[in-house]
């Protein structure tokens, strides 16, 4: 239900008739005596509603404790009767909540949220909130950070039980976004805050439940504020606490309180269904990725993430970026894989992404200092791993690395880690051959016009390493000309195989054991000049053999 400023409220019962005319002011109400006169006997229970274009949300029953006391006693069984009819959207019959609104609450912000004022006195009155806690609200609430700051230093824990017990004993979905913007205020001017929900006088508390269930339950700015919160909370956790882990972890607890396990779970749960699916279209996955950015700084997060099969949700967003939003969202996916990077099982999985020639495009262009400096410390991390080494050969990082060191860098990690780069490039390029790193090259699917493929020595001096497992390499190129795309693979694995079939004594015989002069053929038609020239070249050196091959030079 949805009340105007100056907005009536009618209604008529058989046993009598009531006026009320409410008023709203921001979220203040005042109450006016109502007349109570006879209604025809056959009169429906009626409720009409004047609104107009500006209105705020109010329900009937949140008013009942405010409207009561100005009610008559004789009628107040026909309010209550009234307050508990079934409220019904604008939208039409069967209740629902409406589109505006809805949005309208997916877009709130904090600010708004603590611009209201929350009826604290009825919460103590029906017993929800006990006199100490409305004596504290009332030293804190709607005071400036000076005033608060010395009452979260003399007795923080009191608050955060305060606030704990609010969000377990009122459900009223307003309550709950004011008491979560408090606690998320109160953390973002101070993260050291964080420690005062582990105070011991706290032990017997569930400090994670209340957020945990909000994390599915409420709306977006509730997920949101309980995500972050949540997060901040779980990251400040003391590690041990008296030889007992916090909020029951211990492992002869018998404690039925949430385990930190539970919570780091649930919250890489959530954030995995938010960037599958976001809930908002715009928050969810900044939302997501900040706080993924946290928790993969512990060990147990990043195998949960892994079995989750969350990296391959973190390729895509690995993109050059323009606008200071897209640059943090860039800055930290980044730094996601770089603390990936040291768990074993998430490197073996990102060996089989994209991830390496997007991170390159990224430190190509990016000129904020802290995106490359992340980029810069995951290539270091990764370097010494699998064949990475080779990839960032191939993609010409050893170069991107002198044109970064040429630039005015403030950050002495960034140089450490270019300086260290360098280096670890240098090395590796002399101990890669270059059949290894061709090989890297062809497996990955990776083909360019890089020199040793017209490069004679090359041929001469590794064609015998062709024959390496059953002549994998060959089948490698058979399998790009049947399925690749692009048009550049086409064309170089067309021309590897003319010279193959030029440079090895039996290259006609393998190449036609793998029924390669159909496939090839096919090539010759293709749309692509480069790719016609190419294939037409290997089918004549296919015919004419080593013999009369040198006549057809490319």
């Amino acid at each position: 239900m949805f009340f105007k400023k100056n907005s009536a409220v009618r209604f008529a019962r058989r046993d009598g008739s009531m006026a009320i005319r409410c008023r709203h002011s921001r979220t203040r109400l005042s109450t006016w005596p109502c007349n109570v006169g006879p209604t025809p006997a056959r009169t429906r229970p009626l409720v009409s509603v004047s609104l107009s274009s500006n209105y705020a949300p109010v329900s009937l029953r949140s008013l009942s404790p405010l409207l009561l006391p100005s009610v008559p006693k004789s009628s107040r069984g026909a309010y209550r009767s009234l307050a508990r009819l079934p409220s019904r959207a604008p939208g039409g019959p069967g209740g629902g909540a409406c589109p505006a609104a809805a949005m309208d609450r997916a877009e709130l912000t904090t600010e708004q949220v603590l611009k209201r004022d929350i009826p604290w006195e009825h919460y103590m009155s029906t017993k929800l909130i006990s006199g100490t806690c409305l004596q504290l609200l009332r030293r804190y609430d709607q005071k400036p950070e000076s005033q608060r700051a010395p009452l979260l230093e003399e007795d923080g824990p009191a608050y955060v039980r305060v606030f704990l017990n609010i969000l377990r004993s009122i459900s009223k979905e307003e309550t709950v976004e004011y008491v979560l913007a408090l606690i998320d205020e109160m953390l973002a001017t101070n993260p050291k805050r964080a420690t005062l929900f582990y105070d011991q006088s706290l032990s017997g508390e569930d400090i994670y439940e209340p957020f945990l269930r909000l994390l599915w339950k409420g709306n977006w700015f509730v997920q949101e504020k309980s995500c972050k919160i949540l997060t901040d909370i779980v990251s400040a956790r003391p590690k041990h606490q008296n030889g007992m882990l916090p909020n029951g972890d211990s492992s002869n607890s018998k404690s039925k309180l949430t385990s930190t396990h539970d919570v780091l779970r649930g919250l890489v749960d959530w954030i995995c269904s938010q960037l599958r699916n976001p809930t908002h279209p715009s928050c969810s996955v900044p939302t997501a990725i900040h706080c993924l950015s946290t928790l993969l700084r512990e060990a147990y997060v990043r195998t949960l993430f892994v079995q989750a099969d969350g990296i391959k949700l973190l390729i895509p967003l690995i993109s050059p970026a323009s606008t200071q939003q897209s640059i943090q969202l860039l800055y930290e996916t980044c730094l996601c894989i770089w603390l990936l990077s040291f768990y074993d099982a998430a490197v073996d999985y990102l060996s089989t992404t994209r991830v390496m020639p997007r991170l390159v495009e990224v430190v190509k262009v990016s000129t904020k200092e802290k995106v490359v400096r992340v980029v810069v410390m995951s290539f270091r991390n990764l370097l010494a791993k699998g064949a990475f080494a080779a990839q960032m050969i191939d993609l010409g990082l050893p170069q991107i690395v002198q044109n970064l060191k040429a630039q005015a860098w403030t950050d002495e990690d960034l140089l450490d880690a270019l300086n260290q780069l360098e280096v670890g490039l240098k090395d590796n390029l002399k101990k890669l051959r270059s059949f290894d790193k061709y090989k890297q090259q062809v497996l990955l699917g990776h083909l360019d016009w890089s020199p040793m493929h017209k490069d004679p020595s090359f041929w001469r001096e590794n064609i015998n390493n062709f024959e390496e497992n059953d002549f994998q390499i060959l089948r490698v190129l058979m399998t790009i000309i049947d399925t690749s795309s692009d048009t550049t693979a086409l064309a170089v694995a067309c021309y590897d195989l003319s010279q193959f079939l030029q440079y090895h004594p039996s290259g006609r015989i393998v190449v036609a054991d793998l029924k390669a002069k159909d496939r090839v053929m096919k090539l010759m038609n293709h749309e692509n000049a480069e790719v016609r020239k190419n294939a037409l070249l290997c089918v004549q050196r296919l015919f004419l053999g080593a013999k009369y091959a040198s006549f057809l030079q490319a």
